[in-house]
């Protein structure tokens, strides 16, 4: 099974996690929603991808 690290790129910092694990990332028109086996899913509006790094299982998200 591939579980990706969900990451949000931040201004001045390191990028912030999201959600470590995440089975299921999925686009909507109210955000783009997030979910691993064991926790509820996660609904971030204003976000989107901005990059799949499928070597290092990450997702980059940044603000819209």
């Amino acid at each position: 099974m591939c579980q990706m690290s969900v990451m949000l790129e931040k201004d001045d910092q390191a990028d912030e996690l999201i959600m470590e694990n995440a089975s299921l990332l999925e686009v909507k028109s109210e955000g783009v929603e997030i979910s691993s086996l064991f926790d509820p899913p996660q609904l971030l509006s204003g976000v989107k991808v901005a990059k799949i790094d499928f070597m290092n299982g990450k997702v980059l998200l940044v603000k819209c």
